[in-house]
Formats: C-alpha cells, sequence, structure tokens
C-alpha cells in the first residue's frame, strides 16, 4: 500500500493546468503536516509542467531540467541570469548575473529571436526558453489559457531537440486541458515530430509548420468525435422529440405534460 506521503505527492505531480494553488490548499487542509516534506514533488511538477517564475524586470523564465544548476536554482539564457526559486510557491528570488558557457551561444541568441517571434504571433500568450544540451540546443514552449471562470483550464507544451552535427529536430508537442463544470473531463495528448533544416529561421519555421499542422489535426478530430462518437452518448431530444422547457421543470405533470400521456 502506497504511503501517505506517496500518495499525496502524485496528486501534486498530476495537478492539471492551472490548478496546482487548488491542490495545495486542498493538501493543506487535508494534510497539513506533509507539506513540508513535498519539495520534491512540487520540484518534480515544475519541471516537468515548465512552470513561469515572473523576475524582477517582469519578465517570464521556465523552470525545467534544462536550466537547472541545482535543486532550487536555474538560468535563464535570454537575460544572462541564474535565479533561486521556491518551488512550492513558484516564485524566484536571489538573481545574480550568469553568462552562458556554450560555443553555441550565437545559435541559442539567433534561436531566441527567431522563436519569440514565432511564439508571439501563434500563441495569444507563451514563455520560450532556449539552453544548450551537451552536442544540442533544446528549444521549449509553454503556452497556458486559464478560463476559472468557464470551468476550463489548458496547457501546450512543446520541446524539441536540435543536433547540431546532423541540424535534425527531434522532440514533441504535448496539450493538457482539463474542464470541470458539472463533471470531470481531462484531455491530454502528444505527437512525437521529427524535423531537419539548418539555420535559426528555417528551424524555427519548419517547427511552425509542425505545431500548425498538429492543431489542425486535433480540430478535425474533435469534430469527428462531437458529430459522431460523442454525438452517439445521448440523445439530442428525449423520447418524446420534444426538448424540455427547463424554466418550467417545477410546473410540469409528470404524466401529461412530459410523457405525451394524461396524468392520473
Amino acid at each position: 500500500m502506497a504511503s501517505k506521503q506517496s500518495t499525496v505527492a502524485s496528486f501534486i505531480e498530476s495537478a492539471p493546468p492551472g490548478e496546482l494553488s487548488n491542490v495545495l490548499a486542498d493538501v493543506k487542509s487535508l494534510v497539513p503536516k506533509e507539506i513540508q516534506s513535498l519539495g520534491s514533488a512540487f520540484k518534480k511538477y515544475n519541471e516537468a509542467q515548465y512552470a513561469i517564475v515572473k523576475l524582477k524586470s517582469g519578465e517570464a523564465s521556465l523552470i525545467t531540467p534544462y536550466n537547472s544548476i541545482s535543486e532550487d536554482k536555474y538560468y535563464d539564457t535570454a537575460h544572462s541570469i541564474s535565479f533561486r526559486v521556491d518551488h512550492t510557491s513558484q516564485s524566484a528570488s536571489d538573481e545574480e548575473q550568469h553568462t552562458i558557457e556554450s560555443p553555441h551561444a550565437g545559435t541559442i541568441r539567433s534561436l531566441h529571436k527567431s522563436f519569440a517571434a514565432a511564439s508571439a504571433e501563434h500563441f495569444p500568450s507563451s514563455t520560450i526558453g532556449i539552453f544548450p544540451s551537451d552536442n544540442s540546443i533544446a528549444i521549449l514552449l509553454v503556452a497556458n489559457k486559464y478560463s476559472p471562470q468557464n470551468f476550463w483550464n489548458g496547457r501546450w507544451r512543446s520541446t524539441y531537440h536540435l543536433n547540431l552535427s546532423s541540424n535534425s529536430v527531434t522532440g514533441s508537442i504535448k496539450v493538457d486541458v482539463h474542464y470541470y463544470e458539472d463533471g470531470n473531463v481531462r484531455m491530454t495528448t502528444s505527437k512525437k515530430v521529427e524535423l531537419s533544416s539548418s539555420g535559426a529561421d528555417a528551424v524555427v519555421r519548419e517547427i511552425a509548420k509542425a505545431e500548425n499542422k498538429y492543431q489542425e489535426e486535433l480540430n478535425r478530430a474533435f469534430t469527428t468525435l462531437a458529430e459522431g462518437s460523442f454525438k452517439g452518448l445521448r440523445r439530442q431530444l428525449p423520447v418524446t422529440r420534444q426538448r424540455v422547457e427547463w424554466e418550467k421543470i417545477g410546473g410540469y405533470r409528470l404524466g401529461q405534460d412530459i410523457g405525451g400521456g394524461r396524468s392520473k
């Protein structure tokens, strides 16, 4: 049987987009003594979900495995700084200058410029990160859209690895959407991507094409589900073939008004 700590940690690590604070509030109310021992669960969640922190400048930066320096310290190549992170509150502090020690610094700067322009064009709001990784460069993007007043939240995450020897790009796109009005529905989907291109601008163009294609595939799939499988799950009309006027439901006489027969 799983321990209480591992069970609570699993809740945190599987929190839907934009709802970590809600999960944290539930954990605090149910098992307040466990919070202090769940630092690794918050760190795992933040790095896996590419959590966003605000810097002193007001700019955003990512928490990922690719820009980790130590347990709670990360760096940002766009602003040449390092910072510490409180994984529970997702807040940054102790910012310091941090120079990229990579022979590919020029390529990273070029990718930043091109990828920032492309992400601004295709996403209402997004945060990117470009980091050296062995003999490759990690190109990351996260775009969040939260609409709690409409009972849904969503996250788009892209991860690409540009191999500098072969000029090939491999990666994945992940989409996570949670809808929770009068129910609890969550969709998680992903797609692997393989590209071949050279030069920062060309790489970014190919990434944009791949992401546009995947979005179109998702749109077609949703249309098919709505008109096919989902539509077959329930009747559009009750067996009487008449719509129920819900505002009058309190005054209906079951047999006559709804069923069409005479009430007893």
